[in-house]
């Protein structure tokens, strides 16, 4: 059961680790390096981009953080992984906060502009892109710093185990 336990939480750390990163680049690279593109390529390369991860590699990894961290929570309900128990149940409300951020926001405003109109119609996609960049942008950045705070309560619950149980 101790293998279970701390594989489970290994698991959990990695692909909350890996949401976070996926975020963390968007907000450091990806939406920056668009943000300096004229509308159309703007509009064009989101539409892309939204359409290409939604893939099985990056909904297992999406997926997986927070069920993961559930599973690794209820592996620790026994007396010898307490300890480490509010780490990961405080990482698992962090990614329940990404979650409603991604389905409340980043999401509705990803299928508005799937759905804004045709990129032939320059006037309009001004337009498009101010309805969707600048809050895509933030909700983004809020994500990004809650999964990262869910990574770092799982590091953290993954230090306080190794001292809890000499591993």
């Amino acid at each position: 059961m101790a293998l279970l336990r701390v594989a489970t939480l290994i698991a959990a750390t990695l692909t909350t680790g890996l949401v976070a990163g996926l975020f963390y680049a968007y907000a450091c690279s990806v939406m920056p390096g668009l943000g300096r593109t004229d509308d159309r390529t703007f509009v064009s390369a989101m539409r892309h981009i939204n359409e290409a991860i939604l893939n099985g590699w990056f909904a297992v990894i999406f997926v997986g953080a927070p069920l993961l961290t559930a599973v690794a929570a209820v592996l620790h309900l026994r007396a010898d992984g307490r300890s480490v128990l509010p780490w990961i149940a405080a990482a698992f409300v962090l990614c329940a906060v990404m979650l409603v951020i991604t389905f409340g926001a980043n999401i509705p405003l990803n299928n508005a502009l799937a759905s804004a109109g045709d990129l032939g119609d320059v006037t309009a996609l001004a337009a498009i892109r101010e309805r969707f960049e600048a809050g895509w942008v933030r909700w983004n950045i809020a994500r990004a710093v809650v999964c990262t705070g869910a990574f770092g309560c799982l590091a953290w619950a993954l230090v306080s185990y190794g001292r809890v149980t000499g591993a």
